[in-house]
């Protein structure tokens, strides 16, 4: 997969569509598990478990509601993720348009550095 297929993958069409020289400092101040949680909800609003579902498939481990929950309040306070009620004891997570820029931003800025060394190896 080349470099363009890769920003459609992550659905940034042009090259200018985000400065990548500068990592926004709300995603540049996240954890790993942080980002984990905005790339989950990149495709799709879920509610807590389901997150947690998620998560535990990609980490191998059980993740802890202890450690979910206060991470989603702070994505929340950040402005990059957004909560509404289902019920009375639900509530859906939702990227805002400012999370799915930071990590659409952040998944680019990696991309461009591992497509520069794959290029460099290359030419080498």
């Amino acid at each position: 997969m080349d470099l363009r297929q890769l920003r459609e993958v992550v659905g940034v069409t042009s090259e200018f569509d985000h400065d990548t020289t500068q990592t926004p400092v709300e995603i540049a101040d996240l954890t790993g598990f942080q980002k984990a949680i905005l790339t989950v909800l990149a495709e799709e609003s879920r509610y807590g478990l389901a997150i947690k579902r998620e998560l535990e498939d990609y980490y191998g481990q059980e993740v802890n509601p202890g450690r979910l929950y206060p991470n989603l309040d702070t994505l929340c306070d950040k402005g990059l993720v957004e909560k509404s009620e289902l019920d009375k004891r639900t509530n859906e997570c939702a990227l805002t348009d400012d999370g799915r820029d930071a990590i659409q931003a952040d998944v680019q800025w990696q991309v461009e550095r591992v497509a520069l060394e794959d290029d460099e190896e290359g030419d080498a």
